[in-house]
């Protein structure tokens, strides 16, 4: 249901962002239950079972609890880290909760026990992230109403598969980009500018075991990752990584207070990512083509021309965001066309978060 004009004049700031729709903002899914209740994870039992007992164990259960110095490690920022972070903060929490209502949707909407069961873990998990980061926005007195965004906010089909890419993508990202942050501060703790850092090490453990579900979802299915469905697997590389790269480069402060720049970053990301997603993809995207990094850069710069268009309005604004749009699709389609590294996937699908 989509909220209407007085409904969303009621909500804070920091909601009314998580429930604007563009192309950067995390979004909420929904799909095919009936072929998600379909599918026999026979093909991959013994890794399978091995992946259930370490969601039963649950070794991060006490994890998302404050400790005594966290209230003093809180930083006054500056007015642009400030706004940054607040941003990654909501975009954060909205992706950590998306996750937890579709799989608390699929749970209930399945009697596939297998299905029942991890979908049941893995909405565990986000609700927990959600709510451990929406504790922090509520210190800044800038919490997202979760419960207004589960009732209101508008949500888009995916088919199974098309969840499988994305959602695959998206938890490995996830790990990737959490690791790196907490290997960045590790190093150099005086650029730590809040506590929620510190958690993000085993945190992002739970994040790269989500992946390890949807790795072997696919597998247990091997037409999802032949034929046709490889054109499907190369649109979602592109389309989740370039999506990375430029909301990274609208948040210069924060790779700033990191130590690090958006584009080193975003280089190590996704190297990570690549390295993991040869355990289930047939192959990955260059990296070390000049032409892929040429072309993120391009829309980068395209979606800050449309931000600079939709502030000044008017035609000529109108005129500028529709010219932006169609050079980002031309640039999205070099980048879909340039050749990719194909590799032999493994025997054995599942890795263990050693990044």
């Amino acid at each position: 249901m989509v909220a209407n004009t007085a409904e969303i004049s009621a909500i804070n700031e920091s909601t009314q962002a998580a429930n604007t729709e563009t192309v950067l903002t995390p979004r909420f899914y929904t799909t095919d239950f009936d072929a998600i209740n379909k599918m026999d994870m026979s093909p991959v039992r013994a890794e399978w079972d091995a992946l259930m007992l370490e969601f039963k164990n649950d070794t991060n259960k006490n994890h998302f609890k404050r400790d005594e110095a966290f209230a003093d490690e809180i930083q006054e920022l500056s007015p642009e880290l400030f706004d940054e972070f607040m941003g990654f903060l909501v975009s954060s929490a909205t992706s950590e909760y998306s996750g937890c209502a579709l799989y608390a949707d699929i749970k209930k909407s399945v009697d596939n026990e297998d299905m029942k069961r991890v979908m049941a873990y893995m909405a565990r998990d986000e609700a927990r992230h959600a709510s451990f980061i929406n504790r922090s926005l509520e210190d800044f007195g800038r919490p997202v109403d979760l419960n207004f965004l589960r009732r209101k906010k508008k949500y888009t089909f995916f088919k199974p598969k098309y969840i499988m890419y994305a959602t695959y993508l998206s938890e490995k990202i996830g790990y990737a980009r959490y690791i790196k942050i907490f290997r960045l501060l590790e190093k150099h703790p005086e650029n730590r500018f809040h506590p929620i850092f510190r958690w993000f090490e085993r945190w992002c453990n739970d994040e790269f075991r989500h992946g390890e579900v949807f790795a072997l979802m696919m597998k247990a299915d091997p037409k999802l990752t032949r034929g046709f469905n490889k054109l499907w697997i190369r649109f979602f590389l592109v389309a989740v990584y370039a999506t990375m790269y430029v909301r990274d480069h609208s948040r210069p402060a924060i790779h700033a207070a990191f130590g690090v720049s958006a584009t080193d970053y975003d280089r190590d990301v996704l190297n990570i990512t690549s390295e993991i997603s040869k355990q289930i993809f047939p192959f990955t995207l260059n990296l070390d083509d000049p032409r892929m990094w040429r072309g993120f850069e391009r829309l980068s710069a395209l979606s800050q021309k449309v931000d600079a268009a939709k502030q000044r309005g008017g035609l000529r604004g109108r005129l500028t965001q529709a010219m932006c749009g169609l050079s980002a699709a031309a640039t999205f389609a070099r980048l879909y066309c340039l050749p990719v590294r194909k590799h032999v996937l493994p025997e054995q699908t599942r890795l263990a978060p050693s990044w």
